[in-house]
This record gives structure tokens, C-alpha cells and sequence, in this order.
């Protein structure tokens, strides 16, 4: 179940002369294009489920299939395969193709497969533009380069729901990839040339199996979770599905931890900081992404408001997340990881909190408030926690450490999305249930936020957890650092 080593030389890169600021330029117009897709569907789910007749836990397919889609590819072999110039084109060739495939769906399923194949752009782009920051920045000026790096990833979805709700009101939910287009083409352009390699090409041996297991097992709990939406938790199909998937996973980390070159090299959760780092932002994943699509749903369907409005409301908070993540990194490498990451989930966890209270009768103002706030924890916490857990890992364990974070976090945003929206469904029909008139569009109003407010009570929950793991949270030494102190 291997594929052949077709060299097993490894080639060495000479880091000293890397124009690194022509490099990050053209990651962070790629990342850019990539991450304002990936909310740009958020708050158009709503017009499209009109558009094609299917319910919400239907066309949530169109979020959970990107993540899950984007968590079980494992560029970490083909980061070693390939250079990052071929990676980088590689990458954003297929998000370009995917994006044409979306802005011509004739039915759902293709615009479903068009996603896919954005996703599969995405799944490469994002560990490769971490793990090139890694190599090409000393551990103590990381902080920063991922800040920078932050700034894209999270500015661009800032204003996705707004240029979202903006386009599906006065044009067409085609013109949300029409509009992409351009950018995926200047990307492509500009990283032709620019782009240098900067990983080593050492062409280790793929276990196919592996691969198989991987998919299989993250795959089928993402799809156990959303069939557990559509159909109830007591399905044979559910249980049966997060079951054998299950299986697959234990089978996947025992083979990872017997093959002497690894798909995914699980021994970098040896590393404590690593490890906690994983689990912590596994949880905080799950919220994060969750709420990017009930928020949109509550805005549209509880309180009535159009799509351009729900993402104007959204806005700040996306602007502020945005802002603080330069800003996080540096306060990352002044004072280190716990002065920030204790007060960002008390601020996600107290957030959470006040969005359990929403209901049709909450102002506009409050819920801008509330999303800044979270949207500040979640700074606080995200990049300075990746690049801790990151820093403790040698060089060699960079491509898996950033694909297995990739892999958790998109992963954790799948699942969370089938979770939350579950939820959201089960709890409007247990209330339209005991209600005397479950036709009324007021009790189906009312009923639409008893559901959201249940899956932001399971947040809370997650968000408390988080929180304690984040107690144990200490900066760990890279051994870069080490190494180098220990040849003075």
C-alpha cells in the first residue's frame, strides 16, 4: 500500500537569502481569497436554501463538506513531495476551477462538488502557508509573522457575510464566486512569480492506506454528526457510521505510530505544549465556526433583518478579530502565551453566555457588542496558542505539526456545524411541539431561537473546558532555542 521512494535525498535550503517579505506577500494574497470563501457562504445559506428547495441541515453541507474536506487532506507528505512554488499553484489552480464549477451550478449537488474542490485548494493552502512560516522565521520573530499572517486569515472573513449579504440582496448568490475569480487569477500570478521553495524535498513513502483510514474515520464522524441532524441520534445509520469511523481512527494513529515515515507524524504529541495547544484549539474551533453560521440564521430568522444587514452587524467583530491578531503576536513574544490566552476564552465563555439570551426582542447594538467581544477572546487565543504549541515541536515534525492543527481545526469546525445546527433543528421542534399553535409564524420565530440558544449552551460548555485546558498553557522552549544555547 505504498508508494514507491523515488529519492530519498534530502535538499537542502539555503534560508539566508530568502526575499521573505516578496514570499509572505504572495501567501497572503492566496490565503486572502481562500478565507474570504470560506464565510463568504455563511450568510447566503439562508437565500440558498430557497434557491434550491433543500432544508438546514441540507445546505449546511455546503460549510461542513469545505471543512471536512479541508481537515482529512494530508499535505504533509506533499509538502515533501513537491516544492512550494508547485504546492502554492497546485493549490490555487484547484481552488480556481472549483470556484468556476460553483458560479455555474445548475442544481445543489454541483454547486456541493464545486465547494469540494475549493476545498481541496484550501486543504493544501493553509498548512503550506503556516509550516513556510516556520522555516523561514527564527522562533523569537515568529510571533509577528503569524500576527501578519493572522491579520489575512481573519480580516478576510470579517468582511465576508457583509460583501456576502450585500451581494445576495442586490444581485445573484453567483456573483459571490464570480467576484472571486479575479482574485484566485491575481494570486496565481503573482505567486508564478515570486515564489521560492523553501522545504526540504525529500520524497518519503505514502501509505496509502493510511490516507484511506484518515478519510474514513474523520469523514464518517462528520457525516454520523450531520445524518444526526437530519435524522436523530438513535439511527442505526448514526450510530453505526460514528462507529466504524471510529474504528478507522484508532487503526489510522496505531499505523502513524508503527510506519517508520508516517502520513501524519502523531509523535509530535510527545510534545506536552503541542498537545495541549491541539485539544484546546480543537474545542475553540468548534464554537468559532458554529457561530459564523447560527448567527447569520438567527439574524435572518429571528430577527428578520436581510442578509447585507446580518453581515454589517457581523462586521466589526470581524474587523476587530482581525485587528488584534498582529497585535496578539506581538504581545505573544514580549510576555508570553498564558497573559493572553486567560483572559481571551474568559471572553469567549462570558460571550457565549449572552448569546444563549438572545431572542427576538435583542437589539442590534447588543449583538454587535457581544460578537466583538468574542471575536477579540478568539484573538487573544488562536495564533499565539498555534505558534506556542508549534515553537516546541524540531524543525522536521513543522509540516505535520501544522497539518495535524490544520486537520483538528477544520475537523472541529465540521463537526461543530453538524452538532450546533442539530441542535438548532431539535430544539425549535421540541418547542413547536408543545406549542398551541405551531403554525404561527411568532411560535416558529420563537422556536428557530429556543434552538439556537440550546447549541449556545453546548458552546458555553465547550468554551469552559477550553478554559481549564488553557490553565495548563505555559510558553514552551522551541529546540532551536535550546540548540542554540546549548553550542555557545
Amino acid at each position: 500500500m505504498n508508494m514507491p521512494e523515488a529519492d530519498a535525498t534530502s535538499t537542502s535550503i539555503d534560508l539566508k537569502n530568502l526575499k521573505r517579505g516578496s514570499i509572505m506577500f504572495a501567501l497572503i494574497i492566496g490565503m486572502f481569497v481562500a478565507a474570504l470563501n470560506e464565510t463568504l457562504m455563511g450568510n447566503a445559506l439562508p437565500e440558498l436554501m430557497k434557491s434550491f428547495g433543500v432544508s438546514a441541515a441540507t445546505v449546511q453541507w455546503l460549510a461542513t463538506a469545505f471543512m471536512l474536506v479541508v481537515g482529512v487532506l494530508v499535505p504533509a507528505v506533499l509538502q515533501q513531495w513537491f516544492t512550494t512554488r508547485q504546492m502554492f499553484l497546485a493549490a490555487m489552480s484547484l481552488f480556481f476551477v472549483g470556484t468556476i464549477t460553483s458560479a455555474l451550478a445548475p442544481e445543489f449537488g454541483v454547486l456541493l462538488v464545486g465547494r469540494i474542490i475549493q476545498a481541496i485548494g484550501t486543504g493544501i493552502l493553509l498548512p503550506l502557508a503556516m509550516n513556510t512560516i516556520m522555516v523561514m522565521y527564527s522562533p523569537e520573530k515568529r510571533g509577528v509573522a503569524m500576527g501578519m499572517f493572522g491579520l489575512v486569515v481573519m480580516f478576510a472573513p470579517a468582511i465576508g457575510p457583509t460583501l456576502s449579504g450585500l451581494i445576495v440582496d442586490g444581485l445573484s448568490w453567483r456573483w459571490l464566486f464570480y467576484l472571486v475569480l479575479p482574485l484566485a487569477l491575481i494570486s496565481i500570478i503573482v505567486g508564478a512569480a515570486v515564489l521560492k521553495n523553501v522545504s526540504d524535498i525529500t520524497k518519503p513513502r505514502v501509505d496509502l492506506l493510511s490516507i484511506g483510514l484518515s478519510t474514513i474515520g474523520f469523514g464518517g464522524i462528520v457525516y454520523g454528526f450531520s445524518k444526526a441532524g437530519e435524522h436523530g441520534w438513535s439511527e442505526p445509520e448514526v450510530i453505526w457510521t460514528i462507529v466504524a469511523s471510529g474504528i478507522a481512527l484508532i487503526l489510522f494513529v496505531l499505523r502513524q505510530l508503527l510506519l517508520k515515515e508516517p502520513v501524519m507524524d502523531l509523535r509530535a504529541f510527545r510534545y506536552p505544549m503541542f498537545a495541549l495547544v491541539a485539544v484546546l484549539l480543537f474545542m475553540l474551533m468548534m464554537t468559532f465556526f458554529s457561530s459564523a453560521i447560527l448567527l447569520p440564521m438567527f439574524m435572518q430568522g429571528v430577527l428578520l433583518l436581510t442578509a447585507f444587514k446580518s453581515g454589517l452587524i457581523l462586521l466589526p467583530g470581524g474587523i476587530a478579530n482581525g485587528i488584534m491578531a498582529p497585535v496578539s503576536g506581538k504581545l505573544f513574544d514580549k510576555f508570553g502565551l498564558p497573559i493572553l490566552v486567560i483572559p481571551g476564552l474568559v471572553i469567549v465563555v462570558v460571550s457565549l453566555w449572552l448569546l444563549t439570551r438572545f431572542d427576538e426582542t435583542t437589539g442590534t447594538g447588543f449583538l454587535v457588542a457581544v460578537y466583538i467581544a468574542m471575536m477579540i477572546g478568539v484573538s487573544l487565543v488562536m495564533m499565539p496558542a498555534q505558534t506556542a504549541g508549534l515553537n516546541q515541536l524540531p524543525r522536521h515534525l513543522y509540516p505535520h505539526g501544522t497539518a495535524i492543527l490544520n486537520t483538528l481545526q477544520q475537523v472541529a469546525g465540521a463537526i461543530g456545524t453538524a452538532l450546533y445546527i442539530s441542535l438548532m433543528s431539535g430544539g425549535q421542534k421540541n418547542y413547536l411541539r408543545g406549542s398551541s399553535d405551531p403554525q404561527s409564524p411568532a411560535e416558529i420565530v420563537r422556536g428557530l431561537a429556543n434552538g439556537i440558544n440550546n447549541a449556545f449552551w453546548v458552546g458555553v460548555v465547550i468554551a469552559l473546558v477550553a478554559l481549564v485546558i488553557g490553565l495548563f498553557l505555559r510558553k514552551a522552549k522551541s529546540p532551536e532555542t535550546e540548540n542554540e544555547g546549548a553550542a555557545r
